[in-house]
């Protein structure tokens, strides 16, 4: 049975049914959407929460044309209102705005019709509804239905709470009998609950669809050239229409430029533009094809256009909310279309620091860092991202097959010493100090900031020199995504263990990682795989020396109040209990061992190679 055949009851269905058909030109509705519209025709409250571009504006223009009188549109954005008032003139609906952008004889015209009745959908601010003089007006028409576009912006748990919106808690008492609808694309349980409560006091139908957007295949990648991974994710799709999103103003003009001069018709897009600049970018995007819009988030919100085939982040965004959102702008035709974020661990430090000088509660700063924590740990994800990000919403799904965590899988590591090494550098240093000194003292670096503050006479001083910089990068980031370490943004940026991190120091916990997610040189992939196979060809006896030799290491470790590591790797054991060497000089030759690991190690360590080899 069509959606529309079982879209209302008598005696709004026939209405309806026309109406679908000879003014929006649909043959059906879609999920959700007749469920939406029959408890908003009853008299019934709505929260409608459905993916972007599922429909929600049909939502409540089609009840609108059905119901008759006037209809209020609460937008939080003129631009967005402007758009939505000429799509739907073009419909040949009578749709109205009044706002600032507009003269006052504009906005004097508009009334004058509105008073007349030949107006069916006026759309406003809030701040321009919640105004004494709008009520009073508006108390003098025919209102019907109202309309919260963007209502996650009501509630201090959404992504983009307005104070704004919190005034229209009051609509109930000034329209009684009114029925009110919510709509947004994004909003996870908490900030459904918070809408419910703030605006229908409790008392509203939820129309929940679900969030997941099949066609969209999903992806995360560490920043490392990031200029370079922009030009070739874009080359790699030249011709076709994409967004592009930055962080900043000066980012998105640079971009831009970048992609210009690599011969593609990329227009930057932000809120520091001129008004006509950005109408004219604008409709170039939505009318040229394979354009690249370059934006912050000041674009997109209420953009209908179908054939977007990539949005690309150029920074990690702060919310899941604001992800989902940004990344539902692609593949609205339903047709295959590709989400690529790129990120690394100063954008998280920045995220932090952003929610930490905003103007809120300790409670709203406590939930966005949560809401921050979410992101990351899908940007980590192990297993299927989709699965990750849909649970957020608090839907739960299979894999997908068709996200990089699904199509090309990566194991996990133990990496429970390497994690200690960095809890201890941080320790030890004085937990005042970021990623970049960190690694520089496990890599035993002798850069002048080390020398400077004494850092090379620790005991961690080039513990880790055996690993590349990149690796103990992603290590580092890992270990915040995990919850083992926290950024402090007090600190400026100071790297801190959690209590979870401090446990893990201890020895309780383990900590596993993903190599192969931040080790792109096949040279330093072979070395790891070579590692790997080192431990599985290990034969009985080999093993049961390796068990003898971490016995030592442990027992060198707690005479000196040192973790084990610090003595040596599990990878020189391994190499040690492989080899067997059995004078200094052989002993030299067992990765990791140094002249000083030499002269403090080799007599005890070639003592237990003796014993074990007299033994066997």
């Amino acid at each position: 049975m069509p959606m529309s055949e079982m879209i209302l009851s008598d005696p709004h269905r026939a209405a309806a049914r026309s109406i679908l058909a000879e003014v929006f030109g649909f043959g059906e509705l879609r999920e959700g959407q007749a469920e939406a519209m029959e408890a908003v025709l009853g008299g019934r409250n709505v929260l409608a929460v459905m993916p972007t571009g599922a429909g929600k504006s049909l939502c409540y223009q089609l009840p609108a044309l059905v119901l008759g009188g006037l209809s209020i549109v609460v937008s939080p954005l003129v631009a967005l209102m402007r758009d939505q008032v000429a799509a739907l003139r073009l419909n040949g609906i009578a749709a109205a705005t009044i706002n600032s952008d507009l003269s006052r004889a504009d906005n004097v015209a508009t009334w004058r019709a509105v008073r007349a009745g030949e107006v069916r959908l006026l759309y406003l601010s809030p701040e321009r509804l919640m105004t004494g003089a709008m009520l009073e007006a508006l108390g003098k028409v025919e209102v019907r239905l109202i309309a919260i576009d963007e209502a996650h912006c009501i509630s201090q748990w959404g992504p983009a709470f307005r104070p704004e919106y919190a005034a229209l808690a009051a609509l109930r008492g000034h329209f009684p009998g009114v029925p009110i609808m919510g709509l947004t694309a994004t909003a996870d349980p908490a900030t459904r609950d918070d809408i419910v409560a703030k605006i229908f006091a409790g008392d509203a139908r939820c129309v929940v669809t679900g969030f997941d957007r099949p066609n969209l295949s999903l992806a995360v990648a560490l920043k490392s050239n990031w200029k370079k991974q922009v030009v070739d994710f874009v080359a790699a799709r030249a011709g076709a229409c994409g967004i592009v999103y930055c962080l900043s103003r000066r980012k998105t003009e640079e971009v831009a430029a970048l992609l210009r001069a690599k011969g593609h018709t990329a227009l930057p897009f932000h809120a520091g533009m001129d008004a006509a600049d950005k109408v004219q970018a604008q409709n170039r995007f939505m009318t040229e094809p394979g354009v690249v819009m370059v934006a912050t988030i000041a674009f997109g919100m209420g953009i209908d256009k179908p054939d977007i085939r990539y949005v690309l982040h150029t920074d990690l965004p702060g919310s899941p909310e604001a992800y989902y959102q940004e990344i539902g702008r692609a593949g609205r035709d339903g047709k295959p279309a590709e989400t690529m974020m790129l990120y690394g661990l100063d954008d998280i430090r920045m995220r932090r620091v952003f929610i930490e000088q905003e103007e809120s509660t300790p409670e709203r700063k406590r939930r966005e860092h949560k809401r921050l924590d979410a992101l990351i740990a899908y940007c980590e994800a192990p297993s299927c991202r989709r699965r990750m990000l849909l649970h957020y919403f608090g839907e739960e799904t299979a894999a997908c097959g068709n996200c990089d965590a699904c199509l090309d899988p990566v194991e996990t590591v133990d990496g429970t010493t390497e994690a200690q090494m960095v809890l201890s550098a941080i320790h030890r240093t004085g937990q005042m100090f970021g990623a970049a000194h960190i690694i520089g003292v496990l890599r035993g670096s002798e850069s002048e900031k080390i020398t400077r503050f004494g850092h090379q006479a620790l005991p961690t001083f080039g513990v880790g020199a055996d690993r590349p910089q990149r690796e103990w990068q992603g290590i580092i980031r890992q270990m915040v995504a995990t919850g083992l370490l926290e950024i402090d943004i007090a600190g400026y940026g100071g790297l801190r263990p959690t209590p979870a991190g401090s446990a893990l120091m201890r020895g309780d916990g383990t900590f596993r990682y993903r190599p192969d997610r931040i080790r792109k040189d096949p040279v330093a992939k072979r070395t790891t795989a070579a590692a790997t196979q080192a431990v599985e060809e290990l034969d009985a006896a080999a093993a049961a020396l390796l068990k003898s030799l971490k016995a030592l290491r442990l027992e060198l470790a707690k005479a000196r109040n040192v973790p084990a590591y610090v003595i040596f790797s599990d990878r020189s054991l391994i190499d040690m209990a492989a080899k067997r060497p059995r004078t200094p000089d052989e002993f030299a030759e067992v990765f990791g061992v140094g002249a000083a690991k030499q002269e403090k190690f080799a007599e005890a360590f070639l003592q237990v190679i003796a014993a074990d080899a007299a033994a066997g």
